[in-house]
């Protein structure tokens, strides 16, 4: 993977030249045609992705409902980080809704790789958080949003 590449990704913007060298080296290509599952919801993760190009869609199914769209991702952008985070089932399908192809981080690589570059680690995690935070900020929002659709 190109290491200009990363720098547009928001995830590693922080990175210095020699640090985003280090993670385009235990990145690895994949490609998926439309309708593809990336993963899917219950999933045991052990890797991230960064979209290079096409579109993925996020979503969950919901009984009695069918599936329900929580963003349609475009290229630069990442998914699939809690995975490298915790040991906890994928929270949501991940779809391929066009043609694309991602770059894959396993955990256990980026693990060693943020052991063995603190600085790195400290810049990866701190934007781990932020990211977190502004998509629970975003699906509070929708929670409350359901619910005032619901009292009518």
């Amino acid at each position: 993977m190109d290491a200009a590449v990363l720098k547009k990704v928001a995830l590693f913007e922080g990175l210095t030249q020699g640090q985003l060298a280090k993670v385009a080296r235990i990145a690895q290509p994949r490609t998926y045609v439309a309708g593809d599952f990336l993963f899917r919801e219950g999933d045991t993760g052990q890797d991230m992705f960064i979209l290079a190009d096409g579109k993925v869609r996020i979503s969950k199914s919901v009984p009695g409902i069918g599936e329900e769209a929580l963003a349609i991702l475009e290229p630069g952008q990442y998914f699939g980080e809690m995975a490298v985070i915790e040991d906890s089932p994928r929270s949501a399908d991940a779809i391929a809704h066009s043609s694309c192809t991602v770059w894959v981080i396993e955990r256990a690589k980026l693990d060693q790789l943020m052991f063995t570059d603190k600085d790195l680690a400290y810049v990866l995690l701190w934007t781990f958080v932020r990211t977190l935070s502004e998509r629970l900020r975003e699906t509070n929002d929708k929670i409350k949003g359901f619910f005032a659709i619901s009292r009518f």
